[in-house]
């Protein structure tokens, strides 16, 4: 059921920390084994791409705070952050992000795309059917192996 996927990674110096830019993103789990995809937008940089849904963490705020304003903003949920996973750095043409996942759960609301192309429940055998944004790509191979099959 896990894919494999091939992801591009380097040891960065400590200028290029300081450079990164934060990004949160949630997988967010719901009924039957089922997680939410979101297909980015057209107006958005790579357009098309399904992610976790998140965005950038402000100056001066926590993660999970930033991951629940950009819920709220993008897909009209509240969540509870669960467990943090593995911190992703990855190097767009550009730019670089640290992404910095949680699995979540909603407390209230239905998801509702207000940024996003779609949203979408799928199972961790259509996750891998979809073409991912390769920073998401890592955080779908960890989640995918600590959870039960």
């Amino acid at each position: 059921m896990c894919g494999d996927f091939k992801a591009g990674s380097r040891f960065i110096s400590m200028a290029e920390e300081r450079k990164l830019i934060r990004v949160v993103c949630a997988i967010i789990k719901g009924d039957n084994g089922r997680i939410l995809a979101a297909q980015r937008g057209e107006s958005q940089n790579q357009a098309g791409l399904w992610e976790f849904p998140g965005g950038k963490v402000d100056p001066g705020e926590t993660t999970c705070a930033a991951l629940l304003r950009e819920l709220d903003e993008e897909l009209s949920i509240e969540v509870k952050c669960i467990t943090p996973l593995k911190e992703v750095i990855h190097h767009y043409p550009g730019c670089s992000i640290k992404l910095i996942p949680y699995i979540c759960e909603i407390v209230r609301g239905k998801p509702t795309a207000h940024e996003h192309s779609e949203v979408r429940w799928v199972t961790l055998k259509e996750a891998y059917t979809l073409r991912w944004a390769p920073a998401d790509i890592p955080v779908l191979e960890e989640f995918c192996h600590i959870e039960p099959k």
